[in-house]
């Protein structure tokens, strides 16, 4: 029995790199960062607040093939390229996860991938053990 499946869709971008969108492994489920890519084009979105409104879509997509939602992310982690950027990002990522919020870390790094402005990673509880 395979307890780790590929979890993809084609309603988020597609993986810029050899890695998954993400990975189902028993009642986890494991996504890979998004950023504020727009899944039909490919290209970024104009701006921090628009990339996070798109980054938290693409997310919920993910979700959505794993057969989840929002209330079952137990952990987020954010990339910011600016820590400027923390309450413009903190008030979106609010609107998404307003009530019983998941745990978080946000972080300021030095680069993203395509010169992103953040980028959001999940840890999702897909079933009750």
């Amino acid at each position: 029995m395979n307890n780790r499946n590929v979890i993809s869709t084609s309603d988020a971008p597609a993986a810029i790199g050899p890695y998954s969108q993400a990975i189902r492994a028993g009642s986890f489920l494991f996504a890979s960062g998004q950023l504020g890519l727009d899944p039909a084009t490919g290209d970024l979105r104009e701006g921090v607040e628009a990339q996070t409104r798109q980054a938290l879509a693409n997310m919920q997509a993910v979700l959505a093939a794993a057969g989840a939602q929002v209330e079952r992310v137990v952990k987020t982690t954010i990339f910011l390229a600016d820590m400027a950027d923390f309450a413009v990002v903190n008030q979106i990522y609010g609107e998404v996860f307003g009530h019983e919020p998941p745990a978080r870390s946000t972080v300021q790094v030095a680069a993203l991938p395509k010169h992103g402005l953040v980028e959001i990673e999940m840890i999702v509880l897909l079933n009750d053990q």
